[in-house]
């Protein structure tokens, strides 16, 4: 597999409401996210960021605990994924970063995300 055809991430989601869906696996009546602004979601996932930063937690849990996706059972793992499949702001973010590194915060349809690339 080419490293410019494909790459793996792992993400933690928090929807608002602005997200095109306001529901969720952990909030199937969107009770939470439709109460949730952006800036709220956007402190939520600084916070995580600079959690993850520092060491002391990893992506991977926060999602199983806060993830508006249902990766979260997965750690926030979305697998291998090409171009086209994702949101184009979540796909040129994923791209662009180095194996290991940690996006910005990034807005898609779907919500706030930070992606971590783990391939």
């Amino acid at each position: 597999m080419s490293s410019g055809d494909k790459v793996r991430a792992s993400h933690l989601l928090v929807k608002h409401q602005g997200s095109r869906r306001p529901a969720s696996w952990k909030d199937p009546e969107g009770r939470v996210i439709r109460k949730t602004t952006r800036d709220e979601a956007v402190a939520k996932l600084q916070q995580f960021k600079s959690d993850i930063e520092s060491g002391k937690a990893s992506l991977a849990d926060l999602a199983v605990q806060n993830s508006d996706c249902s990766s979260a059972k997965r750690g926030g793992d979305l697998g291998w994924f090409g171009r086209g499949q994702m949101q184009e702001p979540f796909e040129k973010a994923t791209f662009g970063l180095k194996v290991g590194e940690l996006s910005d915060i990034i807005d898609t349809d779907s919500g706030s995300h930070i992606i971590l690339r783990t391939g």
